[in-house]
């Protein structure tokens, strides 16, 4: 899988607020951090405001480039395997459930780690991919926050498991068959973490904190990621990589080719309209190959970029009609804040976390997925300078509302391990 944009602005290192000698200690881990999709990114703009508190390790078992900057300009220290982990993809590891079981052994091969365990005051995980080992191995009397984004897509939802027309790739008995292991290690390994009174955890919207209820019975609150205005502004040098010399119309869908994200009904929506869909996130050949046929077929112009840098994709939004998204089930979904802090309109399906953030006709759209006679008119909206203008102001404003900065954000988490 081809990450679909990196973070390439290094945060420098804030005036301390508390004296680094009397700081307590922050293990912060994530499984992979190596994908940069919208959790990596969020954890990323948070590091270094963290070290406000605390004296920070982070733990991954796949780092970046841009993880490694940001650590060596920050005084962070960096633990990682020698040999980056992956999790297996076979049909064989699935039923063994050797994700799991591979992604421990890692973790525990990192003897820096596991070394420090007990010297650390407070620990702060991801979830993600690999994500259950290390909370198993955190000691019981330590206090924890889990940060999970959304209970495991694969265990716990046939979104994954669907073709990009929508269709279950396999009989969904067998598919429930072959995740069976893993679904209820899944279960077991968050349930008893949950259980522990020195534990907290917290989804990413009021959406995924709801699917954390229904997947394992918590009842638990949500810590929304964030955005740096500096990083996605309504400025900026970088050179738009979409740019002709004829500049057609546009709209912008971001994340990976597959059904979970709508990438099909993206280009349905388009029918008849000339405008282009530009599609950041790439995918699989076989997937761009049919999401260009679909787009063929629809007589509507598709350009595909696999992967930008953070100034790109601010240049690329920045100039299009809107950003847009028929995702499904999203828990809480970057792409609206970041279209708001650049000024760009946001039209968006009317589910799941994008409620959170979107105010409907205030600073973008929230609209039926199959109503597209009201999707054409919120692009004819878009179109408007006046209304461009109003939504982006309510949208600024909507994120200062919510408190989404990086440094806000970081001092909730503090909040929260300190409560």
């Amino acid at each position: 899988m081809l990450n679909h944009y990196s973070v390439v602005k290094i945060y420098l290192k804030p005036p301390p607020l508390v004296v680094a000698s009397e700081k307590p200690t922050l293990l912060v881990a994530k499984g992979v951090i190596s994908r940069m999709g919208g959790a990596e990114r969020d954890l990323l703009r948070r590091l270094p405001h963290l070290t406000n508190w605390y004296q920070v390790t982070v733990a991954t078992l796949s780092s970046c480039n841009e993880l490694e900057k940001i650590c060596e300009i920050n005084d962070i220290s960096l633990i990682k395997p020698s040999e980056p982990w992956n999790p297996p993809v076979s049909s064989i590891g699935q039923l063994l459930d050797s994700t799991h079981k591979s992604s421990k052994l890692s973790w525990l091969s990192c003897h820096q780690l596991i070394d420090k365990m007990e010297e650390f005051d407070y620990f702060h995980v991801v979830s993600g991919d690999g994500y259950l080992g290390i909370i198993e191995l955190i000691p019981p009397h330590k206090r924890s926050h889990l940060y999970l984004h959304e209970p495991h897509r694969g265990y716990h939802e046939d979104s994954l498991h669907r073709d990009l027309y929508g269709r279950l790739k396999r009989p969904k008995l067998i598919t429930r068959l072959l995740l069976s292991k893993g679904r209820n290690n899944d279960l077991r390994i968050v349930k008893k973490f949950a259980s522990n009174p020195n534990n907290i955890v917290t989804g990413n919207s009021s959406y995924s904190a709801q699917r954390a209820d229904t997947i394992y019975g918590l009842k638990c609150s949500f810590l929304h990621p964030c955005i740096d205005r500096n990083e996605y502004s309504d400025t900026g040098s970088a050179k738009n990589p979409f740019t002709t010399d004829k500049n057609p119309e546009y709209v912008v869908t971001v994340g990976v080719a597959n059904w979970a994200k709508g990438s099909m009904e993206a280009i349905a929506m388009l029918k008849g309209t000339s405008i282009t869909l530009v599609h950041v996130g790439g995918g699989s050949q076989q997937e761009l190959t049919t999401l260009q046929n679909h787009a063929n077929n629809n007589n509507v112009k598709l350009w595909v970029s696999h992967h930008l840098s953070s100034p790109e994709l601010s240049a690329l939004i920045r100039d299009a009609l809107a950003v847009i998204s028929f995702a499904h089930k999203e828990p809480f979904g970057l792409t609206p804040i970041e279209a708001f802090s650049i000024g760009t309109p946001a039209l968006f399906v009317d589910e799941g976390g994008f409620r959170d953030t979107i105010i409907d006709q205030e600073c973008g759209r929230l609209l039926p997925r199959d109503d597209m006679k009201q999707w054409h008119e919120a692009l004819s909206q878009a179109r408007n300078p006046d209304t461009r203008a109003e939504w982006s102001a309510n949208g600024i404003a909507r994120i200062e509302q919510l408190k989404l900065s990086p440094f806000e954000q970081a001092q909730k988490i503090h909040q929260l391990l300190q409560y």
